[in-house]
């Protein structure tokens, strides 16, 4: 391997997206390369600041190159840090491509390359860990946990309706989150090992109730995060980076309030737009991020089985391109609709984007594990949408 690698590993220890899940969070760029003695070349996923941009796989390339690799169920990843200049053809956010990867994996619809062992291995791990999606972090910065606490199979770790604004980390284990439904207890996702619970936005309120139920499964080991460490450094950040961390945090409670009442099949795509004005078409390119001055905002996604209503934006809420936190959601996946009175101010991306760099790694940890939820609750919004509504 080349000496300028700076990550690599196994694949049976490691697949693809485990790797593309600790690359994003990290937010580098540069060059994956996939090695399996299955294959004549290497696959290849170009990564920029976290995202894959571009892919190979001998003839095929983008987003078809990287799904097929998803099928190398044995060999070498090496990842060098590296200036990308390749064109960009993927669009996708980064935790849509794993779990569709996965997905079509477990489907039949990619080709296992591997001896037939470790197909059987990877197929049974993936059964092991149900259907659900699984959200996974880096390395956690132990210098930010104060404390330890041990969770048992079956123990309720945090109760929807509750009130609390501490945040915990995973250091081992599994968790799932479960969201009170009319049909009972909705199960929404599975995170482990370098995953965060709780909200930061709480720690500039002061305040927080829990917005869903999360229960161990096995035994996991959670870890307290220093809320006066990082309440100091949110303390610094300007007014409208705190008012961008208040927002997105409301995005993810209002996306998992949505998927539930669309399992519940609560929701009419034609009320929820009904007088709105397109503001940003799905895919198009724009690179402005805008605050909310009056008026609304409606977020929703076009897929195969029609239009999904994610969200609902109000004064002092932010939409738009966030270079740095990749939501899954506007310009390249969701539409933007407005209402009439809508007036906005743009913001300075460069600022947000310094004041994002200057961040502790555990801070930028935790922003990016919680657009990461965003990303997941937004697929499984659509997925409820296919099976209850179309």
């Amino acid at each position: 391997m080349s000496a300028t690698v700076a990550f690599a590993g196994n694949l049976n220890f490691l697949n693809l997206g485990e790797v593309l899940q600790l690359l994003g969070t990290n937010g580098g760029s540069g060059i994956l390369r996939i090695i399996s003695k299955y294959a004549p070349e290497p696959g290849v996923v170009y990564i920029e600041k976290g995202n894959p941009i571009n892919a190979t796989n001998g003839s095929i390339t983008g987003l078809d190159a990287i799904y097929s690799l998803f099928g190398w169920t044995e060999g070498q990843f090496e990842f060098s840090q590296d200036n990308v200049t390749c064109d960009k053809t993927i669009t996708k956010s980064r935790m849509e491509i794993i779990l569709d990867g996965l997905r079509m994996l477990d489907e039949g619809k990619i080709e296992r390359l591997g001896s037939s062992s470790a197909k059987q291995k990877s197929q049974e791990a993936r059964a092991k860990s149900g259907d659900l999606p699984f959200i996974k972090g880096p390395l956690v910065d132990y210098s930010y946990v104060v404390d330890e606490e041990v969770f048992y199979n079956g123990d309720e770790i945090v109760r929807e309706g509750n009130h609390g604004n501490w945040v915990w980390v995973i250091l081992e284990g599994t968790a799932e989150i479960l969201k009170e439904s009319t049909n009972g207890p909705l199960r929404v996702a599975r995170i482990g090992d370098g995953a965060f619970l709780g909200s930061v936005a709480s720690l500039l309120a002061g305040d927080n109730v829990r917005s869903a139920t999360v229960v161990a499964v096995g035994n996991v080991q959670l870890g307290m995060l220093d809320s006066q460490q990082l309440t100091g450094e949110l303390a610094s950040l300007s007014a409208d980076f705190r008012g961008l961390i208040n927002s997105i945090d409301l995005r993810l409670r209002q996306v998992t309030d949505m998927a539930t009442e669309i399992q519940s099949n609560k929701v009419k795509i034609n009320e929820y737009i009904k007088d709105k004005k397109p503001l940003i078409k799905q895919g198009q390119n724009e690179e402005r991020l805008f605050k909310i001055r009056e008026g609304e905002v409606f977020i929703a996604r076009e897929t195969d089985n029609g239009e999904v209503p994610l969200m609902h934006l109000q004064k002092e809420d932010y939409f738009g391109n966030i270079p740095f936190m990749d939501l899954g959601n506007e310009p390249h996946s969701a539409n933007v609709y407005a209402s009439p009175n809508l007036k906005l101010s743009a913001v300075d991306l460069q600022k947000l984007q310094d004041e994002y760099e200057k961040m502790s790694s555990t801070l930028k940890n935790i922003f990016q594990h919680l657009a990461t939820c965003i990303s997941v609750t937004t697929l499984v919004a659509c997925e409820f949408h296919k099976k209850f509504v179309s």
